[in-house]
Order: C-alpha cells, then sequence, then structure tokens
C-alpha cells in the first residue's frame, strides 16, 4: 500500500527535530453544499533541523517514531 503524501504550512517547532505541520483541504457541506476549509495538524520528523516555521513542506506517512510522530518531512517546497 502506497505511503500518503500531504502538503501544508510549519506552524511550530515543537521539539528538536520535530515540527507541527498545518494542512488545509477544501470540502463541501453536506447540507449547504458550499465550499468550507478543514484544516488538522500533523507532528512531523525533521532529522536535519532546517526547517523554520513558515516553510511550505510535503511530509510522508512513516512507521510511529513517538507518541504522536507518525509524519515525516520529504521535501521544503520554497
Amino acid at each position: 500500500m502506497p505511503r500518503r503524501v500531504m502538503q501544508g504550512v510549519v506552524t511550530s517547532k515543537s521539539g528538536d527535530k520535530t515540527v507541527v505541520v498545518n494542512v488545509e483541504r477544501l470540502m463541501m457541506h453536506p447540507i449547504y453544499k458550499k465550499t468550507i476549509r478543514r484544516s488538522k495538524r500533523y507532528h512531523a520528523h525533521d532529522e536535519s533541523n532546517a526547517i523554520a516555521v513558515g516553510d511550505k513542506v510535503r511530509i510522508e506517512e512513516c512507521r510511529p517514531l513517538s507518541k504522536l510522530k507518525r509524519w515525516m518531512i520529504v521535501a521544503d517546497e520554497a
């Protein structure tokens, strides 16, 4: 099964080698049929510690690295 890949913006550097990525998606409201934004935060592993807050990044699903981290940074999209 292929690993999921998402794109988002880094909102915080919570600890050593860890960043929090906010991923936004568009969905249609089930009743009003209006397009609305939904966002979710993911804790991702940043091995090089080079990512800064505000960077656009691509994250990929991986094995559990800690209690909250199940994603890792694939590429910086600056």
